[in-house]
């Protein structure tokens, strides 16, 4: 099996091409070193994090410790698409919601999927 065969990295992939596509196309250019340099590296952290988690996978311990730094990087992310929506920089409030319904999904998939991870665990001592 591979990281591209989880569920959470595939949400986590389609939400980086359409983030990195709604700062291209639906901010201010100003927005383009600012908050949108921000949301792009904080959401595209979350997708890497949950391959190096899987990389370690056979360390549980550390699996679940970098799995957890993706719900961070994945709230972070929610915090920038809030933030570029209330201040009005994003306006198309239909991709904003579809983004943030992503998002929140992917934080409940994420906190599941540690869940399952440690329940492995635990079976396993």
């Amino acid at each position: 099996m591979s990281y591209k065969n989880l569920e959470v990295w595939k949400i986590s992939r389609e939400v980086v091409i359409q983030i990195h596509k709604m700062t291209l196309y639906e901010l201010p250019k100003f927005e383009m070193y600012e908050e949108g340099s921000q949301i792009r590296r904080s959401n595209k952290s979350t997708m890497s994090t949950i391959v190096e988690g899987y990389g370690r996978r056979n360390y549980k311990q550390e699996f679940i410790k970098i799995l957890t730094y993706s719900i961070a990087s994945n709230d972070e992310t929610i915090d920038h698409l809030e933030t570029l929506f209330e201040t009005e920089s994003l306006k198309n409030e239909k991709l904003y919601n579809e983004i943030h319904s992503k998002l929140e999904l992917l934080g409940k998939k994420l906190n599941k999927f540690i869940t399952s991870v440690q329940q492995n665990h635990l079976s396993e001592k």
